[in-house]
């Protein structure tokens, strides 16, 4: 009887602000192509630009702006990937004025350009090389914009590592270049480099979400550790702890977008794409250099 009673309740959300945002994520979803900005959605809503941002914020954990952007990206994504369209016709199907705000979309959320996701890569030269490090052999990628990828490998494992770090771009060419790359990993693994004003230039490939969390990752202190849940709070997503996790195990910069710093809810080490026993020496390595520098 109080089963049924619960499930003939009626439970859908009551109350202003729940049918502010409701309409406001209608009208983005729906009108996207005329990208409203705030003021507008908020006269045909008939409430101030500054309740439409505290309310919708508070209830969704970005803007709308940041949604109408969210939204946008995710029909260029079908666009380019799926219907293969041109840069310029997917630009104004859009609703943008051309491929430079399409191009500032993807590099902002996405960090990679739209013609790099659109053709995985094809076309762009990816230096790498094989380097000793205090975690194993680093196999570094990088582009002429910044390091793209860093792994690490055991005696044997190289090619392998390689591998697994080459299927996040399928259609660029690699070329091994020992020299590009060597003056990244002493900036890497060099604590007296590391320097506040000139931070490492980095390119980081995946989605809206996993770029979200890789860059919440580059906020946990050195010498200190985050729980998975942490980090879910941390980009407004609580509830989204095992997508994080997943996230996480995709990071494609190991080390320097530190996700040997994310525990699990216990505290635990958990898995790690490099192994638990790495990642427990990058701990305690970096610990090390925490003490050292605060001597």
């Amino acid at each position: 009887m109080t089963i049924q009673a619960t499930l003939d309740r009626d439970i859908t959300p009551a109350g202003e602000d729940y049918d502010l945002v409701r309409k406001t994520i209608e009208r983005i979803s729906l009108d996207y192509r005329a990208q409203p900005s705030l003021e507008e959605i908020a006269a045909d809503l008939q409430v101030s630009p500054g309740r439409l941002q505290k309310t919708f914020s508070r209830w969704a954990g970005l803007t709308p702006k940041a949604f109408l952007q969210a939204v946008t990206l995710d029909h260029a994504r079908r666009l380019l990937g799926h219907e293969r369209l041109p840069l310029l016709d997917a630009s104004y199907e859009l609703g943008l004025s051309g491929p430079g705000r399409l191009h500032d979309l993807f590099v902002t959320h996405e960090a990679m350009s739209p013609g790099d996701f659109k053709t995985g890569g094809d076309g762009l030269e990816i230096q790498y090389g094989f380097h000793p490090c205090p975690f194993g052999t680093a196999v570094l990628l990088a582009t002429s914009r910044g390091l793209c990828g860093l792994a690490f490998a055991d005696p044997g494992g190289e090619a392998a590592a390689l591998e697994d770090m080459a299927r996040r771009w399928p259609g660029a060419r690699l070329v091994q270049d020992q020299q590009a790359t060597a003056g990244y990993v002493e900036r890497i693994f060099s604590p007296q480099q590391w320097r506040a004003d000139q931070p490492l230039r980095i390119v980081m490939i995946g989605t809206d979400f996993q770029v979200r969390v890789w860059e919440a990752l580059l906020k946990i202190p050195l010498g200190q550790a985050s729980t998975y849940h942490d980090v879910a709070c941390a980009i407004g997503k609580p509830t989204a702890a095992r997508a994080v996790g997943a996230a996480v195990g995709r990071n494609p910069i190991s080390f320097v977008v530190p996700c040997h710093r994310a525990l699990g809810k216990s505290g635990a080490l958990t898995g790690y794409h490099w192994g638990i026993t790495r990642k427990r020496a990058m701990l305690g390595w970096e610990t090390g250099c925490a003490q050292s520098a605060a001597v």
